[in-house]
């Protein structure tokens, strides 16, 4: 299995809006406003959680893997299951992982982490990065 780099928590950030909310500063029109799209891929595509919505608490949040990078093609900016990262970072150079959790009942949504898998970029002489294939390829 590949190794998550560069991860990013945003556990700090959700507290701060649940806090607005809890304090009447935010309405709660500002954090449930997930889009269609969103509550799509919650549906189909999402892992069910034991955390409870912090908003309605109604239902159990649902976390939806959205994957981008250069390498993946048509497959960037999709709703992937986490079964399906392995196999995707086996094949893959470097691509971007963002996790959001979703409540399917009001909408809450809000980014809980990204992270970074795929093939690390070899520094050896004679193999090119990512970055330079970028490079030469604007060049021709």
């Amino acid at each position: 299995m590949s190794i998550r780099r560069s991860v990013v928590d945003y556990s700090l950030q959700r507290r701060a809006l649940l806090a607005n909310v809890y304090a009447g500063r935010a309405g709660t029109f500002e954090a449930c406003d997930a889009h269609p799209y969103l509550q799509r891929a919650a549906k189909y595509h999402g892992t069910a959680t034991d955390t409870p919505c912090p908003i309605c608490r109604k239902e159990r949040l649902t976390n939806v893997y959205y994957v981008y990078g250069d390498d993946l093609g048509h497959v960037s900016g999709q709703a992937k299951a986490p079964v399906e990262l392995p196999a995707l970072a086996a094949v893959h150079s470097e691509f971007n992982v963002y996790v959001v959790e979703v409540c399917k009942t009001c909408g809450w949504n809000h980014l809980v982490r990204s992270f970074v898998l795929g093939k690390e970029p070899s520094n050896e002489p004679g193999q090119h990065t990512g970055s330079r294939r970028r490079r030469q390829a604007a060049r021709e």
